[in-house]
C-alpha cells in the first residue's frame, strides 16, 4: 500500500510539473498585463462618451482576461487529486499549487468586480443623460 501510494505521489509530481507551465504562463499575465490594466479602470473618466469608450476597451482585454482565468481554473482542478495527499515530498508542491490558486481566484475576483463597476456605472450616465436630457426638454418646453 505504501509502494502504491508513493508511486500515486510521483505521478502527481510528474503531472503537476506538466501543468505547472500553464501555471506560470497564466501567473505571468496576470502580473504583467493583468493586473497593470485593471489597475487602468480603476479611474473612470467623467462623461458618457469617454466612458463607453472605456468600456469598450476593457471588454476586449476582458475577453483575453476571461480565457487566462479559464486555462488557469482547469489547470487547478487536473490538480484536484492533490488535496488526499499529504507527505512532506508533496508539501512543497501544494504549497506552489495554493499560490496559484490564490493569485488566479484573487485576480478572477477583481475581473469580475470591475466587469460589474464598470457595467452600473456606464448604466447610471445613460441614466442621467436621459434625465438631463428630459429636463432640457421640459426647459424649452416652459420656455415656448
Amino acid at each position: 500500500m505504501l509502494s502504491n501510494k508513493r508511486i500515486q505521489e510521483l505521478e502527481l509530481v510528474m503531472e503537476f510539473e506538466k501543468v505547472e507551465e500553464c501555471f506560470k504562463e497564466v501567473s505571468s499575465w496576470i502580473e504583467n498585463v493583468g493586473r497593470k490594466r485593471l489597475k487602468e479602470t480603476i479611474n473612470l473618466d467623467d462623461s458618457l462618451e469617454m466612458l463607453l469608450q472605456a468600456q469598450k476597451q476593457f471588454r476586449e482585454f476582458d475577453l483575453i482576461a476571461s480565457e487566462y482565468c479559464r486555462r488557469g481554473q482547469e489547470a487547478l482542478k487536473k490538480m484536484d487529486r492533490w488535496e488526499d495527499f499529504s507527505s512532506v515530498d508533496v508539501h512543497s508542491y501544494r504549497v506552489k499549487l495554493q499560490i496559484y490558486k490564490d493569485q488566479l481566484e484573487e485576480f478572477c475576483t477583481q475581473l469580475d468586480e470591475n466587469r460589474h463597476r464598470i457595467c452600473e456605472t456606464v448604466r447610471l450616465y445613460e441614466f442621467f443623460d436621459k434625465v438631463r436630457q428630459g429636463i432640457c426638454c421640459m426647459e424649452e418646453g416652459v420656455k415656448s
